[in-house]
């Protein structure tokens, strides 16, 4: 056990000589080695014996409180609020990167492809490198994000944003080595397990809870520096492992991380486990035949991380208790926890967690779980696979706030819908209908004969200007008109919205609220404008020629009577059938040319209203897609832009 060596890469001095000062302070005893500060010194020590549990032999799998040990610094300046290097300040970045897309080359316009302001990669070591899909996955839900600040709050995008801050943070890392915990409640024997794969004893075991208060790190290759600063383990916490006899499965690039206990009384060393998981590349899940099935670790872990299975190993260990075939049969029920919690199995070679049975004390089916990790590590995708199921998961959560359960077009029937409301708060057809009658009393005027003309502007003197009609009063007109316009805004917000989730149904209604105000003014002023021209309506050619009909229908009435006054006061001789027939012809022909005309002047008069409506119907339908349908059209097209790089993080169309 001699060639265990406490792995320190902190800026620390460097005291070649091995008489630099002492740690002070609670500390774990050091296991004898070297001690590699930055430059490599070397220190003499003494390995520490775990104290044997009563009634067994060489103690047990299980972890004692350890008095030795001291609790996790808080964060140095290299380290973000959660234990590792500071990220990148996360924001949507969307102006600037479209801005430069073009200067940039194609392989180079990831965003996460941004330089590091933090950790990198050590000398010598390679960082880790994203394929083409996982890249595009994290380009679209950088996108998703930046298109979603303006409508969804910070507690919503707060997991997609974390996703893609340490996805950014491992890229810059080593990409030679796969950083796993070891994780699992209390009398587990994860400490046990961990010693075990190290070598020599590196983390207390014992009787007492909890007995693993501080996360211990143990790389079994260079290079793993910065790797380990991300977690927020110091130097004193950080091992090296004792080389295996030959023919063994190497373990070169493991990062291993003992854990503190996640069930464990003390709430810090809790936190610590739900952060460092999240920072870790694969996770080792030890489980006892007593608690295997305990609800805390079902439902707060294996739960919620059912999507990570691919980078998950469920071990059942001390099996040496268990007599007979019992480990078996704990083995199948535990295989059957996992399937109810989602996560899948890695059996008959698919994807999924590896489950293995095994006893840390003994060694039983160590060198399987040994080879299984060897094999893992080796592949260097471990990394790669985390950060997709976290992108998996994160989406899976904003799915509610992105998947529609319709269409999102605003459809033509609800548009025209609008423009018809909008067209009857105007009075649209009663503006055409005035200006048809305009026509028409036009018409009557022109080619009606005087003396009707005579009767009717006698009749209607002193009346009412519509008639016997009372008029309705100014204000509840515009009342009326102005409830009309927030009914149809109401109306066609509410299609738009139909089935989006609610932040965008949301903002597709306060599109259409912001665009309504003012929006009654407005049409007011627009059907003042686009009513009926100045002046009296056109004429068609054939009017003169009924004027001059109409006049000689009179003037043989004039010509007849007075002929036939001129008959009774004897001054001419008498003939009555000529000037008879003169004044039939004139009285009966007026009336005639007058119906002929008022036929003929219907079917301009129509189109002549038609035209009136028809600018009015236009006036208010552009100032309503203006004001209203174009910023609602704008919130769905929005929404189809996050939808459809939805769909590109989640791998699949949204429907």
């Amino acid at each position: 056990m001699t060639a265990v060596a406490d792995q320190n890469h902190t800026d620390r001095r460097d005291h070649s000589d091995g008489t630099g000062p002492p740690d002070h302070g609670d500390r774990p005893p050091r296991p004898t080695g070297r001690t590699e500060h930055a430059g490599g010194a070397v220190a003499s020590g003494y390995v520490p014996q775990p104290a044997p549990e009563a009634g067994r032999p060489g103690g047990s799998g299980t972890e004692a409180e350890g008095a030795g040990h001291a609790r996790v610094p808080a964060a140095s300046s290299g380290t973000d609020e959660s234990g590792g290097p500071p990220a990148d300040p996360w924001d949507d970045g969307l102006i600037a990167r479209r801005a430069t897309d073009s200067a940039a080359p194609e392989e180079e316009r990831s965003p996460l492809d941004a330089p590091a302001r933090g950790g990198s990669a050590a000398p010598g070591t390679l960082p880790l490198a994203y394929d083409g899909a996982l890249r595009s996955r994290l380009d679209a839900l950088r996108e998703l994000v930046g298109l979603s600040r303006a409508r969804l709050d910070n507690h919503t995008l707060a997991e997609a944003a974390r996703v893609l801050d340490e996805a950014s943070a491992r890229r810059r890392l080593s990409g030679q080595h796969t950083v796993v915990a070891i994780a699992g409640a209390t009398g587990s024997g994860k400490s046990q397990l961990f010693n075990s794969l190290a070598g020599v004893p590196i983390s207390e075991t014992g009787v007492r809870r909890p007995t693993t208060s501080s996360p211990i790190a143990c790389s079994w290759s260079d290079g793993a520096a910065a790797l380990i600063d991300r977690l927020g383990i110091p130097g004193r916490l950080r091992r090296r492992p004792v080389p295996g006899p030959e023919g063994e499965a190497p373990l070169t690039g493991l990062v291993l991380v003992d854990l503190p206990d996640h069930d464990s009384a003390a709430v810090q060393h809790r936190d610590q486990v739900d952060r460092i998981l999240k920072l870790v590349d694969a996770v080792i899940w030890v489980v006892d035949p007593e608690k295997y099935a305990d609800a805390a670790l079902h439902e707060r872990y294996l739960r919620p991380m059912a999507g990570h299975a691919e980078v998950m190993f469920v071990v059942l260990n001390q099996v040496d208790r268990l007599p007979g075939e019992a480990a078996e049969q704990i083995l199948d029920d535990l295989r059957r926890l996992l399937d109810e919690d989602g996560v899948a199995l890695g059996e008959h070679g698919e994807p999924g967690a590896t489950v293995l049975a095994l006893s840390a004390l003994t060694g039983d089916g160590l060198g399987e779980l040994r080879g299984a990790l060897g094999k893992f590590v080796a592949e260097r995708g471990a990394a790669a696979r985390r950060v997709s199921a976290d992108v998996d998961a994160a989406a899976t959560g904003l799915r509610p706030v992105y998947a529609a359960g319709q269409g999102v077009e605003l459809a033509e029937d609800a548009r025209e819908e609008f423009a018809d409301r909008l067209a009857d708060a105007v009075g649209a057809t009663a503006a055409g209908d005035a200006a048809e009658r305009a026509w028409l009393r036009n018409a009557n005027r022109a080619c009606g004969t005087p003396w009707l003309r005579l009767w009717r502007w006698y009749h209607d003197r002193g009346g009412p200007p519509t008639g016997k009609l009372p008029v309705r009063p100014a204000a509840d007109t515009e009342a009326t008109a102005r409830q009309r316009v927030e009914q149809a805004v109401r109306t066609v917000s509410d299609r738009a919205s139909a089935g989006l989730p609610g932040p965008w149904a949301q903002a597709v209604r306060e599109a259409a609220v912001r665009g309504s105000q003012g929006l009654s003014e407005s049409l007011d002023e627009l059907a003042a404008g686009a009513g009926l021209p100045p002046g009296r309506p056109p004429r068609p050619g054939w009017w003169p020629v009924a004027v001059l009909a109409q006049a000689a229908m009179t003037l043989l009435q004039v010509v007849g009577g007075l002929w036939l006054a001129g008959q009774i006061a004897g001054v001419l001789a008498p003939n009555l059938w000529v000037p008879v027939l003169l004044m039939l012809c004139g009285i009966v022909g007026g009336p005639l040319v007058e119906w002929s005309c008022r036929l003929a002047a219907r079917g301009p008069a129509r189109r002549y209203g038609q035209e009136a409506e028809r600018r009015l119907r236009e006036a208010a339908a552009s100032c309503g897609r203006a004001r209203v349908l174009d910023p609602v059209a704008a919130e769905l097209l929005r929404y189809r832009e996050v939808r459809e790089q939805y769909g590109k993080v989640m791998r699949a169309g949204v429907g």
